[in-house]
């Protein structure tokens, strides 16, 4: 006799007999999934992550008393500049000289030594330079905008170097080159430097007038 509840009791065995079935399967698989086929070795290499754990852990928390203070730091020594005695904007073109011969992987000459070229020909400076003294970073900061690089040039035994003083007014300082010394023809500070065409524009701002500029070269990008 097979009535309605008969054949649903069958279709429910069935469905239950299957997912017993599937289940089989799918521990077979990962059982497979697991299991070890030929000969294994352990692993001799140290965990990468442990071992860069470890070695960190040995340094010290700070290396800083290894250089001694930042002022005997060959790298922390700017350039000197004169004081500005009057305002007065000049143009500079930076010629750069070949030392050397450049010649191609073939041998051919292409620049001889003693080439010279302008590199404003082929690239630009799409910020200011706003070179100062220590003495005169307040003004320096006003008159600079985000973009602009401010540069100190060498200043007192008790001024502030760049990096503290970029730490304490929160923006970067950097300081003034030998090498950007002569590129540029700087000779006084402060002074702001841009690029118009294929020449750089020096403004030298006198100090007794600087509060008069501040404004001003706040504004003036033109």
């Amino acid at each position: 006799m097979s009535g309605p509840s008969t054949r649903s009791a069958i279709f429910q065995l069935s469905i239950s007999a299957g997912l017993v079935l599937a289940s089989g399967m799918v521990a077979c698989a990962a059982g497979a999934s697991t299991s070890t086929i030929g000969r294994t070795w352990p692993i001799a290499e140290p965990d990468a992550l442990s071992e860069i754990e470890g070695r960190t852990a040995r340094q010290p928390t700070s290396i800083a008393s290894s250089f001694g203070p930042r002022s005997r730091w060959s790298a922390m020594h700017a350039a000197s500049l004169g004081r500005t005695p009057r305002d007065q904007v000049r143009s500079v073109v930076p010629f750069y000289t070949l030392s050397q011969e450049i010649r191609l992987p073939d041998g051919k000459l292409l620049y001889p030594a003693g080439f010279s070229f302008n590199p404003l020909t082929y690239v630009s400076l799409p910020q200011r330079l706003v070179i100062v003294a220590p003495r005169d970073l307040d003004w320096a900061l006003q008159t600079a905008t985000p973009s602009d690089f401010i540069l100190l040039t060498a200043g007192g035994p008790k001024d502030d170097d760049a990096i503290t003083a970029g730490e304490r007014h929160a923006r970067p300082i950097f300081i003034l080159e030998e090498r950007v010394k002569e590129r540029l023809g700087l000779t006084v500070a402060p002074v702001i430097v841009r690029q118009i065409g294929q020449k750089l524009e020096l403004r030298e701002v006198r100090v007794d007038n600087i509060a008069a500029h501040s404004a001003p070269a706040r504004r003036g990008r033109s």
